[in-house]
């Protein structure tokens, strides 16, 4: 046994993977309880892996690390899952997803910090598989230990996908039998896949699609999928895809959060001068109905792409136009969409809810540790793990923090003594 991979052992500790986008849980948070007094010259790296361009983020499941890159084969630009070994961050295999064509969107951000253009959708993995949806509205099953394809289905040539500007960022959700998508034509907007041969289980509905990852939550005591589409909110069954409810909020784009679920309340935000709005869901003698709690303009709030975490009736994420590098961390009260505080200087990251903090991955590489309190902005920890630009959000899985920027993947202990 080598001396760093005994070093990654004993950073490990018995917990959950982080198998899909937000987790375990599709919601942000992690269970695990971690170090909070980080060292004065920073984290102590497990391990650290070039990875070429690209916003998806790391998932962990069954010792291995997934997400999506962008790389030239044969002389062509194509998009890429990558598999590693999450104790030592060694490329285990690679497959390809298709060609890498964006319009653009990626190389705005701060000043030296541009480029690195490339997939926007976050790797799931779940029973052996790992399921990706390219930007070019892809969607694979690949076996997990060696990255062979088990089945695909192209969504635009099989179900008359029409994509969005910037193309694709919504990541597959597995929940039970099925693999959740959107991206379909009219009739067929909104999609569910056996997730062991790849058959249709459902279709339905003629809304547009948007970057965000449909969410799957228990309200009211109901299961249900919550896609946000260019009409709004809509929930469905995950057996039939029967509507429960729905929550307009139209816009002409693609730039969205994914839903953020607290009980009987959904969270919603979009980019580019749309807003944020909650809404509240009760039971009707019919089924289901949502009523808008509140909305706030653009201008006062508006999360763009990065959706925040909830923690005691407070949300916490990364909030005004979200391509400047000063974007601010807000905490908002959800029931009435009051800002109890914002600290500047984020940029376009990601939050993760982990040990009573918001674990906020920054634009600029910073992982930063902020208490989940709506008293005032209160900073534990700091670190810089990563050099590019960070897009996405970082996971917690046994002990570690898994964080990618454009340029590089790592893995850094947080593990108690």
């Amino acid at each position: 046994m080598t001396a760093a991979f005994a070093a990654a052992l004993a950073g490990r500790v018995d917990a959950a993977d982080w198998p899909q986008f937000r987790g375990p849980n599709h919601d942000g948070t992690s269970p695990e309880k971690i170090l909070t007094t980080w060292p004065a010259d920073g984290l102590r790296a497990i391990w650290k892996q070039p990875l070429t361009d690209g916003f998806s983020a790391l998932t962990v499941g069954d010792g291995k690390a997934f997400t999506e890159v962008k790389r030239a084969v044969e002389g062509t630009d194509q998009e890429l899952c990558v598999a590693l070994d999450a104790d030592t961050g060694k490329e285990l295999w690679s497959a390809p997803l298709g060609l890498a064509k964006y319009d653009g969107g990626g190389d705005s951000g701060a000043p030296g910090n541009t480029g690195g253009d490339g997939p926007r959708s976050t790797p799931a993995y779940d029973s052996g598989k790992v399921y990706v949806y390219s930007s070019q509205m892809v969607l694979k099953c690949l076996d997990a230990a060696t990255g062979h394809q088990v089945w695909a289905c192209d969504v635009i040539r099989e179900h008359d996908g029409q994509n969005i500007r910037w193309e694709s960022a919504a990541s597959p959700v597995v929940e039970g039998k099925w693999v959740f998508i959107a991206g379909g034509g009219p009739g067929q907007a909104l999609l569910a896949f056996d997730k062991n041969d790849g058959k249709v289980a459902w279709k339905g509905q003629d809304d547009k699609m948007t970057q965000s990852t449909p969410m799957v939550a228990t309200i009211l005591g109901r299961r249900q999928v919550i896609f946000f589409t260019q009409k709004g909110l809509v929930s469905v069954t995950p057996e039939t895809g029967e509507v429960l409810w729905r929550y307009p909020y139209k816009f002409q784009g693609s730039t969205a959060m994914t839903p953020l679920v607290s009980g009987d309340t959904v969270y919603c935000s979009a980019g580019y001068g749309i807003g944020t709005s909650a809404c509240k869901i009760t039971k009707t003698n019919s089924g289901f109905e949502a009523s808008r709690l509140w909305f706030q303009p653009a201008n006062v709030l508006e999360n763009h792409w990065s959706t925040p975490v909830c923690s005691d009736g407070y949300v916490y994420g990364i909030g005004g136009q979200a391509q400047h590098a000063t974007a601010p961390l807000v905490c908002v009260e959800l029931a009435t969409g009051k800002i109890a505080w914002t600290h500047n200087g984020f940029g376009p990251g990601g939050c993760t809810l982990v040990d009573g903090c918001v674990l906020v991955l920054s634009d600029s590489g910073d992982l930063v540790l902020v208490k989940a309190t709506p008293d005032s902005y209160q900073e534990v920890a700091r670190s810089h793990v990563l050099a590019g630009k960070c897009w996405n959000s970082a996971g917690v899985s046994g002990g570690r923090i898994y964080a990618r920027s454009t340029r590089e993947g790592v893995c850094v202990s947080v593990a108690r003594p």
